[in-house]
């Protein structure tokens, strides 16, 4: 225990260190790109530091996993360079069980990262969602209520509003059930309510039928009420914009996905997705445990006389294949491609058997 011990701190020392040195240089970067997108705006280098503060943090998660092969190789190396590898080895101990102490601790920081960091992330893209919109005017909104859907819309160059609520709506987002419009004027506020059974989006209108249309302002709405059998409604929306409306599932807390999926589904939306991204976020530790193992197999080693280099870059392409493994088998899974729990947990799975398998081999031999 005392040795496993030892190997998982010099995992998580080396994890650490790096994980310091790419969130400078992401910062870095990041900075630049928020100054350029956002020159016409007159954003200061003290809010191009902030904005880049609250986005970075979502790149910085996505490639832990590489983190934690670069540190797996990192580890491997210096262990080797020190004959430390060499010691552990005589000693009797197998290639396989020495590799688990720093694969369990890979394991624990994906567990601390899912539990901890994952809700972290979600906030801060809230918050820069919301500074960009701050920063950009006329952006539109969804959101999901208990038991609808609401969408605000800009209605030109003069700041009027029109809210939307709907039932439901169709998985593809071009079709509302139920829809109220709310028509605001910027001074003097609600002006005109419309109801509509169904309201279809096409060619920017929204198609309603069924409609009843009240003037707010008149001295007696209902009375003045008239209905029309089909009405047509300016729109800049489109049935992208308001299923990117909903943001990325990354946004949204781990905790608080199950019942964010559930609701798009009682709303008529696709929740595959939300599905496919829970799915990758439960099976993370197992890749950061996978990513160490695959760092294993080339530099788990005596490395004098040995060509470094190739093992190092052979390790590198190997855990690099695995993250786009990884990467295709998400697109797969929100394109319904394959089912949410495999594109989750068939990569890391794959990972962990392709390095058991060369270990098994070279102990063998």
């Amino acid at each position: 225990m005392i040795l496993a011990r030892y190997v998982a701190i010099r995992y998580l020392r080396a994890f650490l260190l790096l994980a310091g040195v790419f969130l400078a240089i992401l910062l870095l970067i990041d900075m630049v790109e928020q100054i350029r997108r956002f020159a016409d705006n007159g954003i200061s280098i003290g809010g191009a530091a902030r904005l880049s503060a609250l986005s970075v943090a979502g790149s910085f998660y996505n490639i832990l996993p590489l983190i934690g092969l670069l540190a797996g190789i990192m580890l491997f190396l210096n262990l080797s360079r020190s004959s430390e590898m060499v010691a552990i080895r005589a000693s009797g101990r197998s290639g396989l069980r020495t590799v688990m102490a720093p694969a369990v601790m890979a394991a624990l920081i994906g567990v601390a990262a899912v539990a901890l960091l994952n809700p972290m992330v979600a906030a801060t893209e809230t918050h820069y969602s919301a500074a960009v919109a701050r920063i950009e005017s006329g952006a539109s909104t969804v959101s999901l209520g208990e038991d609808a859907v609401w969408l605000r819309q800009g209605m030109g160059d003069d700041g009027g509003q029109m809210m939307i609520r709907a039932a439901r709506t169709s998985p593809d987002a071009t079709t509302l059930y139920d829809a109220s419009f709310i028509i605001y004027d910027p001074e003097t506020g609600p002006k005109t309510r419309i109801e509509a059974q169904q309201a279809t989006l096409s060619g920017g209108e929204w198609h309603l039928t069924e409609v009843k249309e009240w003037t707010l302002d008149a001295p007696n709405p209902e009375a003045e009420a008239h209905q029309l059998d089909q009405l047509q409604l300016p729109t800049e929306l489109t049935a992208d914009r308001i299923r990117d409306g909903f943001g990325s599932p990354q946004a949204i807390p781990i905790w608080e996905l199950p019942a964010y999926i559930a609701g798009l589904k009682r709303a008529g939306f696709s929740a595959l997705r939300h599905q496919v991204w829970m799915q990758m976020e439960l099976a993370l530790p197992l890749t950061l445990a996978a990513m160490v193992m695959i760092a294993s197999v080339f530099t788990m080693r005596h490395m004098r006389g040995r060509k470094t280099g190739g093992l190092v870059l052979g390790a590198f392409a190997a855990g690099l294949a695995l993250f786009f493994l990884r990467n295709m088998a998400q697109v797969l899974g929100d394109n319904a491609g394959v089912p949410p729990s495999l594109a989750g947990w068939a990569p890391p799975i794959v990972g962990i058997l392709f390095a058991v398998g060369i270990l098994l081999q070279l102990e063998d031999g």
